[in-house]
């Protein structure tokens, strides 16, 4: 006769903790660790900035019948009037990344070709691009992604792209007078 191996008892898993609950300032409202929303008027300023800027983009693109609004100078134009005292919306990060990440998408499209791994490797290599020549600006990666995935004639891609983060630039710098507070640039190079 065979033994039986011995009857294990199992316990019943630990009843899991529940969250701490969120917490709440005097008057009952959640409170938030986000930083506080700025001033109206700053904000206007911002939003008018951006969206001066980028319609000049589109106006520019129209009557050169030629596309100078991508979707990376958006997220440029983002940092540029909503965040300029931030290192990636200097003009020095601004021009000098978006053309550094487009020279590094077309190092990759002449190596690999067009393809999206090569997309996805050209946008991570682009960060270290952008660092090594202290030029942080993160839209920037997305267009070297564009430019592997498109193939743009690289002289004419790169001399828009040039024009394109200027004008952003100029723009923020216009609007940087309007500013109580924040004056952009912080610094130019």
């Amino acid at each position: 006769m065979t033994a039986e191996p011995p009857l294990r008892t199992t316990q019943a898993p630990a009843p899991r903790q529940a969250p701490p609950p969120a917490s709440a300032d005097a008057s009952g409202r959640l409170s938030s660790r986000a930083p506080a929303r700025p001033p109206v008027l700053t904000v206007a300023a911002a939003t008018a900035g951006s969206v001066t800027g980028l319609v000049l983009l589109v106006a520019v693109g129209a009557w050169l019948d030629q596309v100078w609004l991508i979707p990376p100078l958006a997220a440029s134009s983002a940092l540029v009037f909503g965040a300029p005292a931030l290192p990636l919306a200097q003009p020095r990060s601004v021009v000098g990344g978006q053309l550094l990440s487009a020279l590094t998408g077309f190092a990759v499209l002449a190596v690999a070709g067009s393809s999206a791994w090569g997309a996805g490797i050209a946008g991570g290599l682009a960060l270290g691009v952008m660092t090594l020549a202290r030029t942080p600006h993160s839209p920037a990666a997305a267009t070297a992604v564009i430019v592997v995935a498109q193939s743009p004639a690289p002289v004419a891609f790169l001399t828009l792209l040039a024009a394109a983060s200027a004008l952003l630039v100029a723009v923020g710098t216009a609007t940087g007078r309007l500013r109580p507070a924040t004056r952009y640039p912080a610094y130019w190079w």
